[in-house]
């Protein structure tokens, strides 16, 4: 193992966490936390040249409709996710990161089941203050959240574009009381819904972020599916409807895309949210 470089390398001479090596990650990464989303989405590859798992990441390299893409899955919060960026940032350049992830609502208009494609994103996750000041609120590569919009409209998605906040925990960072912990914030839900936050998650700013503040060319940007609205109470709970529901996001995701790599093969300007 390389432990003086920047970046580790395992013995094999694969970046430390990812286990991956420049020539093993697609220009096109679609991500997400868990790993039975990431297999899902490997589901629909044309085909599959690769398949990595080291700790919590899993990562398949292949192609769909002659794309050269990658499915990772990178495990749950902010911090694994910023290493899987780094890892594979440093092994492919150009790089293009579609988040592909679950979400609670925080708004009464929005159902479970609904699409909130990001256009920016509330740091509360404590990761990217290491590579950007506290203040910044970073935004969506607008060609992928024009690409995500237009996909989710010809499959007649319903879908939301606001404003993600990021948080570094699940229960008393969301505003949840789990029975023999502390909730420091018990207004938390109400103070960000009020502040016009669709949707909170746990990692998308930590994309946002580091593309923004990057010295090598990232774009990034995502869409996630309701699984719940925390004001209302609302939950996707039936297994069925979940499963409709995260194919449905799958289906967004790989058509945005097919979108996204059309526009970028025949160099036209930007793609623009509209």
């Amino acid at each position: 193992m390389d432990i003086t470089s920047p970046i580790p390398k395992n013995a094999r001479g694969r970046f430390y966490h990812l286990d991956c090596a420049p020539g093993e990650i697609a220009p096109y990464i679609l991500t997400c936390g868990d790993p039975d989303r990431a297999r899902s989405i490997a589901r629909r590859l044309t085909r599959v040249d690769l398949r990595r798992k080291n700790r919590e990441f899993l990562t398949y390299t292949g192609s769909y409709h002659n794309i050269p893409v990658s499915v990772m899955a990178t495990g749950i919060g902010a911090p694994a996710s910023a290493i899987a960026i780094v890892e594979a940032a440093n092994c492919i350049a150009p790089v293009t990161f579609i988040r592909l992830g679950t979400c609670g609502a925080l708004q009464e208009y929005i159902q479970v089941g609904d699409l909130v494609i990001t256009a920016l994103a509330r740091r509360e996750e404590n990761t990217t203050q290491a590579y950007a000041p506290a203040d910044m609120v970073p935004a969506a590569a607008p060609a992928i959240v024009a690409a995500l919009r237009e996909a989710a409209e010809v499959l007649k998605v319903r879908h939301h574009l606001g404003l993600t906040c990021t948080t570094a925990d699940f229960y008393a960072g969301q505003g949840r009381m789990a029975p023999g912990f502390p909730a420091p914030e018990p207004h938390k839900l109400a103070r960000l819904s009020q502040a016009g936050v669709l949707n909170l998650e746990m990692e998308m700013s930590a994309y946002l972020t580091l593309a923004a503040v990057a010295t090598v060319p990232i774009r990034a940007g995502g869409a996630c599916l309701v699984l719940n609205n925390r004001l209302t109470g609302q939950g996707l709970t039936e297994a069925h409807a979940r499963r409709r529901a995260e194919r449905r996001l799958i289906d967004v995701g790989l058509l945005a895309l097919e979108i996204l790599a059309a526009h970028d093969l025949q160099g036209k300007e930007p793609l623009t949210d509209h």
